[in-house]
């Protein structure tokens, strides 16, 4: 922008000091300055634009990665705290935005040196010249200014009611399935056309005001350029200016619409990549609902994995105390017991526990805790949860649930994981998953649509449960993995997990008789405590037990 500046005044030179003067070593010398200026303009422009563009990808990408690292840190933490259209907001929509204020803060800064110069010279030269630009260009960036305070407003609402849409799409296709089952398909619609109405009344709002200022951006540098020139005209016509410095002052008119309007959109810029900053600092700055030990912390912190003690399967078994002989406490080598104390549920190592809740939210409650997704005093063997890293419970204990996701791709990867083809066939048997494999045209090999939108819901789990079998944890946890197939599809996959995973930790929340009966051991949970235990024939003469998994109406 510099050396872009300084061209007029290299050709104002050039016409006074050689056309006119008629000498050619001034026009010659002021000719090449004006060439040596443009290749400066044409090297600096290329190296400031890609500058600008590796701020602008850079800005925004690295924003994307925090977002995810964020998501991935607060954990089951994040869909209780923001929604998910304001996710996807900020993931698509915000990074760009703050992308293109950091490069547009480039070129306005650019536009400010510029500017300055300029009015430097005409200062220089005819100081009453020099006063109305010194003046007209506060002008118009105060006039700018009023514009942008209802555009900053105004964008915000209309960045909320987005983030509001993009949730209630998010839900309506997620539910689709359910809505089309119940006949809500066109009370959604009309929920949705309505605040897509709203939407865009709002945008419609931002979009007077930023007409407004681009109308500005033109016709308030176009002001400038004509009192400029005409000033400048009647200086030369009463002989205080050589025509030279005309062409100079015309030219820097000119030139003056550029940096101007460079200036207004780097405001307009700003103001939009403020508004995205301040919504993606509000996520960056949530909390997980309990904090990690410092040493943890500082390990997610610097994306290294923390030593773990205890690590079972995969660096040894874990110490557990067993039940105390003469000789003092018998060390337990092998997998340990997962503990919680607050409900008094003990899951045994290598066996298959089934537990009965009275009520989904203690399966909900007691799958969070003993997953370490909300704080609590579970023990895996001696050791407490909270003492062990993130990564390590992640590897060692698996919580499925029928909230969980089908990833877009090839069904193979999707459910093998780093397992074998060998043992992804028997996983698929155990899950009684043959049939769905058999009935797509590539088999294993074909396409899972986004979410698995192209499978039933029945379809859906058994697949989830193929997932999490190829996981293949130290202790598996299953909440209701046959709530959505029938009688005979539950017996035999209550029979294939239970021989599957035999030797190794499974606990299986559910109320069915079916799996229940196929359980080791079966624990009965009311009111968030485990009140009874022993097996599925035993608990069946407790009539609160029986009032649940029997649907006894009398009970």
């Amino acid at each position: 922008m510099l050396a872009q500046a300084l061209v007029p005044a290299a050709v104002g030179k050039a016409i006074d000091a050689g056309i006119i003067a008629r000498d050619q070593r001034a026009l010659l010398w002021w000719g090449g300055a004006v060439v040596a200026l443009g290749t400066i303009q044409a090297g600096a422009g290329i190296l400031r634009d890609r500058a600008a563009l590796t701020t602008r990808l850079g800005a925004a990408y690295r924003t994307a990665q925090l977002i995810a690292r964020q998501a991935a840190r607060l954990g089951a933490t994040l869909p209780k705290r923001v929604a998910k259209g304001e996710i996807v907001n900020a993931g698509v929509a915000d990074i760009g935005r703050l992308g293109e204020a950091l490069a547009e803060a480039a070129r306005g800064s650019g536009a400010i040196v510029a500017i300055a110069v300029v009015a430097a010279i005409l200062l220089h030269t005819s100081w009453e010249l020099g006063l109305v630009v010194l003046l007209g260009v506060p002008l118009m960036v105060g006039t700018v200014s009023l514009l942008i305070r209802p555009l900053h407003r105004r964008q915000r609402r209309l960045r909320e009611q987005q983030a509001e849409l993009t949730g209630r799409a998010v839900d309506i296709v997620s539910g689709l399935r359910v809505l089309r089952g119940i006949g809500g398909e066109e009370v959604f619609a009309d929920r949705y056309r309505a605040d897509s109405q709203r939407v865009r009344a709002a945008g419609v709002e931002v979009a007077r005001v930023e007409a407004l200022l681009e109308g500005a951006k033109v016709l308030l540098p176009g002001l400038l350029t004509t009192v400029v020139v005409w000033l400048g005209a009647h200086y030369v016509s009463s002989g205080r200016m050589g025509p030279g410095q005309l062409v100079a002052f015309y030219g820097y008119a000119v030139f003056l619409v550029d940096p101007l309007r460079r200036l207004t959109t780097a405001a307009g810029r700003l103001t939009q990549g403020h508004v995205a900053a301040r919504r993606i600092t509000a996520f960056l700055a949530l909390r997980p609902e309990f904090a990690l030990r410092p040493e943890f912390a500082l390990g997610a912190a610097l994306g290294t994995a923390a030593p773990a003690p205890y690590d079972g399967p995969y660096g040894g078994p874990v110490p557990y105390e067993g039940p105390a002989s003469d000789d003092g406490p018998v060390p337990y080598e092998g997998p340990a017991p997962l503990a919680d104390p607050a409900s008094g549920l003990i899951v045994a190592p290598g066996r298959f526990t089934a537990v009965a809740c009275a009520s989904p939210a203690d399966t909900a409650t007691l799958a969070a805790r003993l997953g370490r997704y909300t704080d609590s005093a579970v023990t895996l063997g001696d050791t407490p949860l909270g003492d062990l890293p993130p990564d390590a419970i992640r590897r060692r204990i698996l919580v499925a649930d029928n909230d969980d996701r089908l990833f877009a791709g090839p069904l193979r990867e999707e459910l093998r994981g780093r397992g074998s083809d060998a043992e992804l066939e028997r996983a698929v048997d155990a899950a009684c998953a043959r049939d769905i494999a058999e009935a797509l045209p590539d088999g294993l090999d074909d396409l899972v649509a986004e979410s698995g939108r192209n499978f039933s819901g029945g379809q859906q789990q058994r697949l989830r449960l193929v997932r999490a079998l190829m996981a293949d944890p130290e202790v598996l946890i299953l909440v209701e993995p046959t709530s959505a197939v029938d009688a005979h599809t539950e017996a035999r996959i209550a029979r294939g997990v239970s021989d599957l995973r035999a030797g190794r930790t499974t606990l299986v929340f559910t109320t069915s008789p079916v799996v229940l009966d196929r359980a080791d051991h079966v624990v009965y949970v009311q009111g968030a405590k485990a009140v009874a235990q022993g097996s599925h024939g035993d608990l069946l003469a407790d009539v609160r037990y029986r009032s649940v998994v029997a649907r006894e109406e009398s009970a």
